[in-house]
């Protein structure tokens, strides 16, 4: 069984990263099963720290954009948005090249807070990152918040 309210569309998810941090950072939508959601991000001059290596914080980026986005696939947007509450990442291990790749899984959908548990890796399938995101699931009121 699947927690997507709506049915996810990588072109789609893909296509909204235009005009963005997404886009800028070069963040991909790339898979996703019946509980998970994948994306990867580009490891070069604009997510590298001044010493060569991926930046913590584009790290969380990449996070914070896959919980977001896979709360948004959990609730009725023409009913709720979803805000990030706290974003949290413990940094394992550096990258300097490449792309690194998150999965994005549940800890807990509540009616009105999400908790997602987001694993980032390097090409080499080593952790790089581990996060956890809450989100806070607001009732739009008059089609606004």
């Amino acid at each position: 069984m699947s927690i997507w309210q709506h049915e996810p569309s990588l072109a789609a998810l893909n296509e909204s990263m235009k005009g963005s941090i997404g886009e800028v950072l070069d963040i991909r939508f790339e898979s996703f099963d019946g509980d998970s959601i994948s994306a990867s991000m580009a490891v070069d001059a604009r997510t590298h720290q001044p010493y060569g290596l991926l930046h913590g914080g584009a790290s969380v980026v990449l996070a914070e954009t896959l919980g977001s986005m896979a709360s948004y696939l959990c609730i009725d947007p023409t009913a709720f948005q979803c805000v990030g509450l706290e974003v949290n990442a413990n940094h394992l291990r550096g990258l300097r090249s490449g792309r690194v790749s998150g999965v994005c899984r549940p800890v807990h959908l509540g009616r009105s807070t999400h908790v997602w548990d987001i694993r980032l890796s390097g090409e080499d399938g080593k952790p790089s990152c581990i996060a956890r995101l809450t989100v806070a699931v607001i009732p739009l009121q008059g089609g606004r918040l």
